[in-house]
C-alpha cells in the first residue's frame, strides 16, 4: 500500500510570497501527498488566495483556517491534529510557506522515512556537515549559531539544528507530540525534540529520529519573525526548559495546562 504524506504549511500574510504554481505542479508530479494549508488568522488576502487554491485541486488540498492569529505553533499543531484523522494519511510533515526549504527537498526527507521502518521522525538540518548551497543572512546566522548553544544546553542531545522548518513524523507519535499546546509561538520545534525524548526515552530517541543534510535552502525575505523577537529568544529558551523542567517534576498535575485546542474553521 502506498503511504499518503500529509504536508502542513502555516501561513500568515503570505498572499504576496506564496508560489501557488509550485504546490500545484508538485501535487501533480507527486500524488502521494496532501497539502494541508492553515491560515493563522492573516490581515490580508491569503484565506481567499489559499481558498481558490483549494478548488483547483479540492481531493489533495485542504485549508484551515484561525480566526486570529495564533503563532506557528498553533498553527502547525492544528493541521497535524487534523491530518491525524484522515486514515489514508501515514506520515504528516510541516513546511514553510515560503519554500525557502523546497518541496523537493521534503520529498528527500520522507523518502528517507519511507525507507526506514526504525525512524518515526527525519527532518532536515542546514549545519550538517553535508549540507550544501545554503543561503543565509550572516547577522541570522550569527544569532543562530548563538542561540543553538542554548538549545543543546536544554535538549542535551547531539543536534546540529533544531529550527529548520522541515520535519516528517509517522502518524503513530502524532498524539505525543501534538495533544498539548506549545509554549512558545515559535521555539516549538524544541519542544517536539522534548517530547519525543520523554516518549521515547533519551537511550533510544537517537536510533528513532534522523538529522538529514539539506542540499539546497534559501532565505526568503519578509520573515515574520522581528528583531525584537529574536533578543528575546533565551528568555523564552528559559521559560521552555523551566516549564519541562516542572512537567518532568510533576507531569500529573501540569500536564493539563496547555492542553487547549486552537478554535478554527475548514474551507469547504
Amino acid at each position: 500500500m502506498n503511504k499518503i504524506t500529509g504536508i502542513i504549511i502555516p501561513c500568515y500574510n503570505e498572499y504576496n510570497r506564496l508560489e501557488k504554481k509550485k504546490f500545484l505542479n508538485f501535487l501533480i508530479k507527486n500524488p502521494l501527498y496532501h497539502l494541508c494549508f492553515v491560515n493563522d488568522g492573516s490581515s490580508d488576502n491569503t484565506l481567499q488566495m489559499l481558498t481558490e487554491l483549494k478548488q483547483v485541486n479540492p481531493q489533495k488540498i485542504s485549508v484551515l483556517s484561525l480566526k486570529t492569529n495564533q503563532g506557528k505553533a498553533t498553527a502547525v499543531q492544528t493541521g497535524a491534529n487534523y491530518l491525524a484523522e484522515i486514515d489514508a494519511i501515514e506520515n504528516i510533515a510541516f513546511l514553510d510557506a515560503d519554500l525557502s526549504t523546497s518541496l523537493e527537498e521534503m520529498d528527500n526527507l520522507v523518502q528517507k522515512l519511507n525507507d526506514n521502518p526504525e525512524l518515526a521522525m527525519v527532518f532536515g538540518s542546514r549545519k550538517a556537515d553535508e549540507a550544501s548551497n545554503i543561503d543565509r543572512n550572516i547577522v541570522r546566522k550569527f544569532l543562530s549559531n548563538f542561540v543553538g548553544f542554548f538549545i543543546r544546553f536544554i535538549l542535551q542531545l547531539p543536534i546540529k539544528d533544531t529550527q529548520c522548518g522541515a520535519k516528517v513524523f509517522r502518524k503513530s507519535i502524532i498524539e505525543n507530540v501534538y495533544n498539548q499546546r506549545f509554549i512558545s509561538r515559535w521555539l516549538f520545534d524544541i519542544e517536539i525534540f522534548l517530547r519525543l525524548k520523554k516518549h521515547i526515552g533519551l537511550k533510544d530517541l537517537l536510533n528513532h529520529i534522523s538529522e538529514e543534510p539539506l542540499d539546497s535552502w534559501i532565505e526568503v525575505e519578509g520573515s515574520k519573525i522581528t528583531l525584537k523577537d529574536s533578543f528575546l529568544i533565551p528568555l523564552n529558551l528559559l521559560i521552555i526548559w523551566y516549564s519541562y523542567l516542572k512537567i518532568r517534576r510533576n507531569s500529573q498535575k501540569t500536564s493539563n495546562v496547555f492542553n487547549i485546542k486552537a478554535n478554527y474553521s475548514m474551507v469547504r
